[in-house]
């Protein structure tokens, strides 16, 4: 792993933004070739990206146009979807045919937690994946993380045999007492485990700042991106070895690769900048969700929670002078296809399962009152 970008299977280019699994194959095998071309060449996925379809796109936009040893493949076997010990195996091997690989050289314990660990350790799975890597069917095993610092220090601890850690590290959260990302990451570098960053934009919401934010990056550098700020600020940790960026379409690619090709560390001036950034963002964020949309697909009335908390974010950001604003109308768009946050029966699937462990419930609640009258 020469180069620190890596390519997150999660927000994929769609035909239709409304539908996780209209992958744009075409589009996705343009990217792919650039990003290899250009010497990069981690790929992540997992059982249940882009409405089960990610791991199938994988097989046909890279495995099946890529010889093995030219690409770097990891995924995921969720808790969620595990209820008996044959449930392992069944998932393992439906994935290996799915994206028609011999071995995966990284597999996670996806979105581990207090909740998912006792699932875990009760289906015997670190013990279970230990097995597929002495099979050659594994080259690295590790999981990734959602959860505080304590309990990652108690896992890492009890399970030395985890060789590295996937956490979600931005500078927003860098310091956030709820992600805590700053201490996960001392926690792991603590027991000698290399870090994988995932959401290290935050689900897109640092690729798009307020303006007074936007104007003292583009001051300080006018040619980078506003999310070249956050990817830089990832890959800078020292034992960060990977930084996932889901990329959805060629320009943000790009993007990406312009500056990680050559990679330069940031200087302690942008660091200052960054942290001064912080202060400003953290006025102007409402619902603090990065969008993984783990919250959809057991929702018993369809309502498209991530989406709405990006519009109301939005809204909430937009300059009160300018009076009308779109989003309102976005809502009521998407309402043709989705429930209404107002349509809420409160069953808490939803929070069961954020890996941020946020109030959904009550922040549809704003949400509602905001739109919907």
């Amino acid at each position: 792993m020469n180069k620190k970008l890596g390519f997150g299977l999660m927000r994929l280019p769609l035909l239709d933004e409304n539908d996780a699994a209209s992958i744009d194959l075409e589009q996705m095998k343009k990217m792919v070739d650039t990003f290899i071309e250009k010497g990069f060449t981690y790929f992540d996925t997992a059982w249940m990206y882009c409405g089960f379809h990610s791991e199938d796109a994988v097989k046909e936009a890279l495995v099946d146009r890529y010889p093995r040893d030219t690409y770097t493949l990891a995924t995921k076997l969720h808790a969620g979807f595990i209820k008996t010990k044959e449930d392992r195996d069944k998932i393992f091997n439906e994935q290996r045919r799915k994206t028609g690989v011999e071995y995966f050289d990284y597999y996670l314990l996806h979105d581990m937690g207090y909740d998912h660990y006792e699932i875990y350790k009760k289906l015997d799975c670190f013990r279970w994946l230990e097995e597929k890597k002495k099979q050659g069917l594994v080259k690295h095993i590790g999981f990734s993380y959602h959860d505080n610092a304590k309990l990652l220090d108690k896992i890492l601890t009890e399970h030395p045999e985890m060789e590295f850690v996937q956490l979600q590290i931005n500078y927003l959260d860098w310091d956030s007492e709820g992600i805590q990302s700053r201490k996960c990451y001392e926690v792991a570098t603590k027991h000698g485990k290399p870090v994988i960053v995932m959401e290290p934009v935050k689900g897109g919401t640092l690729a798009v700042v307020p303006d007074d934010v936007e104007k003292m990056f583009k001051e300080y550098n006018p040619d980078a991106s506003i999310a070249s700020w956050a990817i830089r600020f990832a890959a800078s940790l020292s034992n960060v070895k990977m930084v996932l960026s889901g990329m959805s379409n060629m320009e943000q690619l790009n993007d990406n690769l312009s500056y990680m090709e050559s990679f330069i560390p940031l200087k302690k001036e942008e660091q200052g900048i960054i942290k001064k950034a912080v202060e400003m963002i953290n006025r102007n964020i409402a619902i603090p969700c990065t969008g993984c949309s783990y919250c959809i697909d057991g929702c018993p009335k369809n309502i498209a929670i991530p989406k709405y908390f990006s519009l109301y974010n939005a809204d909430q950001q937009e300059i009160k002078e300018k009076g009308w604003t779109p989003q309102g109308e976005y809502y009521n768009r998407l309402n043709a296809i989705f429930g209404k946050a107002g349509d809420c029966i409160e069953c808490g699937q939803c929070e069961g399962v954020c890996p941020q462990h946020l109030p959904v419930i009550e922040y549809l609640k704003e949400v509602a009152s905001y739109f919907e009258n």
